[in-house]
């Protein structure tokens, strides 16, 4: 029996996701809803909705699909580039509302403080990113910065890209800050010599390292708190 594939027309006008989300609200709303809201049109013989739940299940989610570029999501079938600059500019859009935080002035007091501003940033990354906050005499924050992309589970950084960086923007203190893609933020062997090399020349620069955050999917763990410095 041949199948049939049905379109945004063919549903209920109430149960049409854009419908849906002004009657109930964006929160009610599947992913793949969502993400056929930013596609709008589907292809031929294919929905929007058909289109968006076939890019999650190729892409393992929403973390693997924020870490494709627009040449990559071109090569998906029913994805052209009007419809990869609309998804790419969804994405963008939550990650800098992630970040819009450090347009106001805060102040970090604890390694909490530090996790709230990071960890919806990295948490869905499949590659590891190494940040820096940059803080002032009174631990506010003055600059982010992110200083290396490593490989799927390998992040390189040097002691003197981080302290270049802050001493360009006149930083008294730094909190650095990594992500594992596995999820699981327990610090490896190589994130504890880091860290270690990292207070050392902190010390010869005059820069306090205050912290060095892990971070896993919805939780970090501090290398401070764990007696690592």
């Amino acid at each position: 029996m041949e199948s049939q594939t049905f379109m945004l027309r063919d549903l209920p006008h109430e149960e049409r996701p854009r419908e849906r989300m002004m009657h109930y609200g964006a929160e009610s709303l599947s992913q793949a809803e969502l993400l056929a809201i930013l596609l709008r049109t589907g292809a031929q013989s294919e929905s929007a909705i058909h289109i968006a739940q076939r890019l999650l299940g190729m892409t393992g989610g929403l973390r693997g699909l924020a870490d494709l570029s627009i040449e990559e999501l071109t090569t998906i079938k029913g994805i052209g580039p009007a419809k990869a600059v609309q998804l790419k500019a969804g994405i963008e859009l939550g990650r800098r509302m992630a970040n819009s935080r450090l347009t106001e002035p805060v102040i970090i007091r604890s390694p909490q403080d530090a996790a709230e501003i990071l960890t919806e940033q990295l948490r869905y990354l499949q590659k590891e990113h190494f940040i820096c906050l940059f803080l002032n005499t009174k631990n506010h924050v003055i600059a982010q910065e992110t200083l290396s992309m490593g490989s799927l589970n390998a992040s390189i950084v040097h002691p003197r890209e981080v302290f270049r960086a802050a001493m360009k923007c006149s930083s008294a203190a730094i909190i650095c800050a990594h992500n594992h893609p596995s999820g699981d933020p327990t610090p490896s062997p190589e994130d504890i010599s880091l860290t270690s090399r990292l207070m050392q020349a902190g010390e010869i620069v005059g820069i306090d390292v205050l912290d060095h955050l892990v971070i896993g999917d919805g939780s970090y763990v501090s290398l401070k708190q764990k007696g690592y410095m």
